[in-house]
C-alpha cells in the first residue's frame, strides 16, 4: 500500500527570485513562479489524496481504466509537453474530470457515461491535457488563489463525507486543485489547443462540438448533479460551442477531416459500465436515503445493487455504513471486509472497519486499520482515534503526536483532538497556553493580566505570585473561574507600591483545566 508523502506547500509559495519559461501549448515567454520541478512534487503527492476523495479509483472494470489512458496518452504524445501524464478512472457517479499540474488527470465514471464515442472522450481529456501542459493550476497556485479557504465542498465524493471532511491541511491542496475555478481565457485555451491536440491524434475534431452540445443541453435542465459538480468548473455555454464549432471547420479546412469518431470503440469499452448502470443508479440512490437517515429503504436500494453487481467494492461499504448505524457492528465488519478484498486502496474502508475494531476493544487491528487509511488519506478523524488508543494505554508521547496531527484540520474531530492535547500538555506545559503579566494602572495599583492562548476554554486557571520586598517574600495563587478560548481577564492585585525600592514582583500560570471537560 503506498505511502502518503504531502508536499510542503509552504515550500513552493516561498518564492525568492523569479524566471521566465516558455509555455509549451501557448509558445509565449511568462513569468515562472512555481517551478517545472515543483509542479511535479504538488501533482505526485496530491494524486492519491485527490483520488481518495472522489470515491477512489473504479477497479471492478481495469479494461475500461487502460482504455482511458490510451486515449489519454494519445493526446499527450501531441501536447509538446514532456510532462509525466496519468489518466485514472474514479469510481464517482458524479460528472467531472479535472488535470493536477505534472499531468495527473482523472476522470468520473459519472462522466463517461455522458459520452457517446471516443473523440468526445478525447475532447475531455484533450482539455484537461491542456489545463495541465499551460500550468493552469500551478498559475492558479502563482496567483495565491488556492490559499483563499481549502474547502473539500462537491469535491468529496462517497458515501459518507464524515471522514472526508476533515481531511488535513496538506491534502487540502487537493481539494482546492480539483475543484478550482479556471479563468474564462483559461477555459478558451484548453478548448483551442485541446481540440487542436485530439485532431493531430487522429480524432475528427467535431468530437468537440459533439461533446459541447451535451453539455449546453444538460446546462439547460440544470441537473443538480451537473449544475454543482462539473459545470461549476467547467462552465458550458453557446460561446463555447459556436468557438468549437467554428475551429473544427477550420481544422478540417487545414486537412483534418479523416479523423475517427470511435463510437464502435466508445460501447465497447464502456459494456461493462453500462450494463452495471442500474447497480450505480440504485447505489446513488442508496446514498441520499443514507444521508437522509432512512437506515431501512438505504439497505433496501444497496442490496439491489449488490444483487446486480456483488463485486462491486463501494456497495459492501455503503452496506457497512449502513450496518453501523443500524448498530449491527459484527454484519459492518463483514461488510467492509468484503469491500476491502475487493479493492484494498480506499480509505474509507479502514478507517470505518477500524473504529468498529476500537469499539469493540479489538485495540491492535484498530491501529493496524486507522493507519491504513492514513496512508491513504490523512484526516482528522484517524488521528483523533489512534490518539485515543494510545492514551487508553498510557502511551502518551503517541497520544500527544496523534492529536497534534488531528487538530491541523477543521471540524469537530479536530476540535476534539486539540482539547485533548491541550488537556494532556496542561499540567506539564502551562506556560504554552497560558500567559500572565503585571500592570501597574494610574492610580499605582496593580492588574493581573491573564491570557488563555489555548484553541479551547478554560476553567479554574492559577497563577502564582512571588513578591519579593526588603521585609521577607510571600507567595500565593490567584485564581480565576474561567476563560474564553483566545481571550484574557485581567483583576486586581493588593500588592506594595512600585516607589517602594526593593519590590520584585514575579508571575507565571502553574495550571489550569479544559472547561467542560
Amino acid at each position: 500500500m503506498p505511502k502518503l508523502k504531502l508536499f510542503a506547500l509552504g515550500a513552493v509559495l516561498v518564492v525568492c527570485v523569479g524566471g521566465c519559461a516558455v509555455n509549451p501549448v501557448t509558445g509565449q515567454r511568462e513569468l515562472v513562479l512555481v517551478s517545472a520541478s515543483e509542479e511535479l512534487a504538488i501533482g505526485r503527492a496530491q494524486y492519491l489524496p485527490a483520488q481518495q476523495m472522489q470515491g477512489g479509483i473504479y477497479a471492478t472494470d481495469p479494461e475500461l481504466s487502460a482504455y482511458v489512458d490510451r486515449v489519454g496518452q494519445k493526446l499527450a504524445a501531441v501536447s509538446g509537453s514532456d510532462l509525466p501524464y496519468e489518466f485514472v478512472v474514479l469510481n464517482n457517479s458524479l460528472p467531472n474530470a479535472w488535470a493536477l499540474p505534472g499531468g495527473k488527470v482523472a476522470i468520473n465514471r459519472g462522466l463517461l457515461t455522458a459520452l457517446n464515442n471516443e473523440a468526445e472522450l478525447a475532447a475531455v481529456l484533450g482539455h484537461e491535457v491542456v489545463h495541465a501542459a499551460a500550468r493552469h493550476g500551478a498559475k492558479q497556485i502563482e496567483r495565491g488563489l488556492l490559499l483563499q479557504g481549502l474547502l473539500l465542498g462537491a469535491a468529496v465524493g462517497t458515501y459518507d463525507k464524515t471522514y472526508a471532511a476533515g481531511v488535513l491541511v496538506g491534502a487540502q491542496l487537493a481539494a482546492g486543485l480539483i475543484g478550482q475555478k479556471y479563468s474564462r481565457d483559461a477555459e478558451r485555451e484548453a478548448d483551442f489547443y485541446g481540440t487542436r491536440f485530439m485532431a493531430r491524434a487522429g480524432y475528427d475534431p467535431y468530437g468537440a462540438v459533439m461533446l459541447q452540445e451535451t453539455f449546453v443541453r444538460l446546462a439547460g435542465e440544470k441537473r443538480s448533479s451537473w449544475t454543482d459538480n462539473f459545470f461549476a468548473s467547467h462552465p458550458a455555454s453557446q460561446e463555447r460551442l459556436a468557438n468549437n464549432r467554428e475551429l473544427a471547420e477550420q481544422l478540417r479546412a487545414q486537412g483534418f477531416n479523416k479523423g475517427v469518431l470511435g463510437a464502435a470503440s466508445y460501447n465497447q469499452a464502456m459494456a461493462k459500465l453500462r450494463e452495471s448502470a442500474p447497480a450505480y443508479a440504485a447505489y446513488d440512490e442508496a446514498i441520499a436515503l443514507y444521508e437522509s437517515e432512512d437506515y431501512d429503504a438505504a439497505l433496501s436500494r444497496v442490496n439491489h445493487a449488490l444483487a446486480s453487481n456483488y463485486e462491486e467494492a463501494l456497495f459492501h461499504g455503503l452496506r457497512g455504513a449502513i450496518r453501523v448505524k443500524q448498530g449491527r457492528e459484527d454484519d459492518a465488519l463483514i461488510n467492509f471486509n468484503r469491500a476491502i478484498d475487493r479493492h484494498a486502496e480506499y480509505y474509507v474502508y479502514y478507517i470505518s472497519r477500524g473504529l468498529i475494531h476500537r469499539q469493540q476493544g479489538d485495540i491492535a487491528r484498530a491501529k493496524v486499520d486507522l493507519s491504513a487509511s492514513l496512508d491513504l488519506l490523512p484526516t482528522a478523524s484517524a488521528y483523533q482515534a489512534l490518539g485515543e488508543l494510545a492514551e487508553s494505554e498510557g502511551d502518551m508521547s503517541n497520544a500527544k503526536r496523534y492529536y497534534a496531527q488531528a487538530g491541523k484540520g477543521q471540524g469537530p474531530e479536530s476540535q476534539a483532538a486539540i482539547a485533548s492535547l491541550t488537556r494532556l500538555e496542561l499540567p506539564e506545559q502551562p506556560e504554552k497556553y497560558i500567559g500572565a503579566r503585571m500592570s501597574l494602572g494610574s492610580d499605582n495599583t496593580y492588574r493581573l493580566l491573564v491570557i488563555n492562548r489555548a484553541a479551547v476554554a478554560l476553567k479554574n486557571v492559577r497563577v502564582r505570585l512571588d513578591i519579593q520586598t526588603p521585609q521577607g517574600s510571600q507567595s500565593w495563587i490567584q485564581r480565576i473561574e474561567g476563560i474564553a478560548a483566545g481571550q484574557s481577564r485581567s483583576v486586581s492585585v493588593n500588592l506594595p507600591s512600585a516607589a517602594d525600592d526593593g519590590v520584585q514582583i514575579r508571575v507565571y500560570p502553574v495550571g489550569a483545566e479544559i472547561a467542560g471537560g
